[in-house]
Order: C-alpha cells, then sequence, then structure tokens
C-alpha cells in the first residue's frame, strides 16, 4: 500500500481554480444531519479534504461520484449535502452525478471542466488511488494538481512486532493495493 501512496505527495503550496472530488461509496438511506445517506471512509475523507482546499483557495468544489449499485446513495449528491453543511456555499459545489468508475470521473469532469472554462483542477482522491486517476484525466487530456488524502499507511515505516499479527486491514489493504495495481495494468484499455 505504501508503494502506491507514495507516488505523489500534497504541494506545499497548493493552487488552482477548481477542486475535483473524486467519490468512494456512500449509504443510501441512513440518517445524516442533512438528510439521508452517508460517505464511507474513502469518500467521507476526501470531502473533507475538498472542504479544508475550499477554503484555502476559494475554488469550487467539483464532486464527482455516482449511484454505483442499487443500494447505494448518490455520492455526489450526498458529498454536496455534507459540504453545505460544512459552509460551503452552494454556488461553490458542482455536482457531476453520472460516473460508476474513475474513467467516467475523468469523463464526466473534463465536460465540466471544459464547459466552465477551468485550467488548473486540483484533483483530490485516496493516496492509494490517485497514480490511476492521473492517469485516467490524462488520457482525456487533463492536467491536474495531485493532492493525495485519506492514506491508508504512515508515510514512514516504523517496524512493530504486533504488524506481524494476522489483521482484517492488513487483508483489506492489501486487496486495496491488488485492485488498483490491476486497475494500473489496464488503464491503457479502460
Amino acid at each position: 500500500m505504501r508503494s502506491l501512496e507514495s507516488r505523489y505527495t500534497p504541494p506545499a503550496e497548493v493552487q488552482g481554480d477548481a477542486i475535483v472530488t473524486l467519490g468512494g461509496g456512500a449509504t443510501a438511506d441512513t440518517p445524516n444531519v442533512h438528510g439521508k445517506g452517508h460517505l464511507m471512509g474513502f469518500a467521507a475523507n476526501r470531502v473533507l479534504t475538498a472542504a479544508q482546499l475550499y477554503h484555502i483557495t476559494g475554488a469550487p468544489i467539483i464532486i464527482s461520484g455516482g449511484q454505483v449499485f442499487a443500494n447505494t446513495g448518490k455520492e455526489a449528491e450526498i458529498a454536496r449535502h455534507i459540504l453545505l453543511g460544512l459552509g460551503i456555499p452552494d454556488d461553490k459545489i458542482i455536482v457531476e452525478g453520472q460516473s460508476l468508475n474513475t474513467t467516467d470521473n475523468a469523463k464526466f469532469s473534463k465536460q465540466i471542466i471544459d464547459e466552465r472554462g477551468f485550467t488548473n483542477p486540483i484533483l483530490v482522491t485516496s493516496a492509494f488511488h490517485m497514480d490511476r486517476s492521473v492517469q485516467q484525466f490524462a488520457k482525456f487530456n487533463i492536467s491536474v494538481t495531485p493532492y493525495p488524502t485519506d492514506y491508508q499507511t504512515n508515510t514512514s515505516f516504523l517496524f512493530e512486532w504486533h504488524l506481524l499479527w494476522p489483521r482484517a486491514d492488513a487483508f483489506y489493504n492489501t486487496q486495496l493495493a491488488v485492485k488498483e495495481y490491476l486497475g494500473l495494468a489496464a488503464i491503457r484499455w479502460f
């Protein structure tokens, strides 16, 4: 996981005219302070980072994510309600709710970027997912400033014996890493 997460680091000074934030899962009907639906951990961390970047840059936030499965929520709409609750003005939130995968995120975000004349988008997604995302956006001729977030590992490795114990989170991180490496291998076709 660390080998994926270390490919990009957040810039010391961030500048951009739009903050493109990728979805990462949601529930459809769970109660929330501002409506129904919750973002899963990955997506929630991405949206929190987007809100923080908005307060630094003032750039509008493009939330990219649709309803992937029948029992999942419409990620971009759920994220919009959360951002409104965090004090982001409605006119600074752009909802892209068609995407079902990373290729779609790039394709549909490009339409918004072109329509609105954005030239320097900041891309926010999980650190382990950033390399594949940057490559997908490049396939659609979008040059982005990567802003990785939602780290699953520490940036520096410190060995401790308990790391050798079988753990569910280690299995889950391995599954995520394998998925990303397979996605990177298949990127030329999808």
